[in-house]
């Protein structure tokens, strides 16, 4: 999608602070970050959101999950833990429609999400 912000930052047309990147997965660190750690994880490929996944595209979920797993030991969170928060839709709080893993580390987190 041409005005979209991750794309875009995918296509090197917007910087970013990147963490991690493959062939199919480009890890950033999130601009406005909610904790001492906070990356974004997105698929190159462009999806809306989570219930845009369908057959032809469920595989990317595999590699975003590699990719945390890659992320979080390079961020050494690794064993100490961390978060994973996917937003979906207006009212998940999803900003940008491109389908996009959130990881906060960094602190220790209580049990409630908000």
């Amino acid at each position: 999608m041409s005005d979209c912000v991750f794309c875009k930052i995918i296509k090197g047309e917007i910087p970013s602070i990147k963490v991690y990147e493959n062939d199919d997965i480009i890890v950033f660190k999130d601009i406005n970050p909610a904790a001492p750690i906070h990356v974004l994880v997105v698929p190159k490929v462009h999806i809306e959101c989570l219930e845009a996944l369908n057959q032809d595209n469920i595989d990317v979920v595999t590699k975003i999950h590699a990719a945390i797993l890659e992320t979080t030991k390079i961020l050494g969170i690794n064993t100490d833990g961390y978060r994973v928060i996917v937003n979906c839709g207006k009212n998940g709080g999803q900003t940008v429609p491109h389908l996009h893993y959130h990881i906060l580390g960094g602190a220790e987190f209580g049990e409630k999400i908000i």
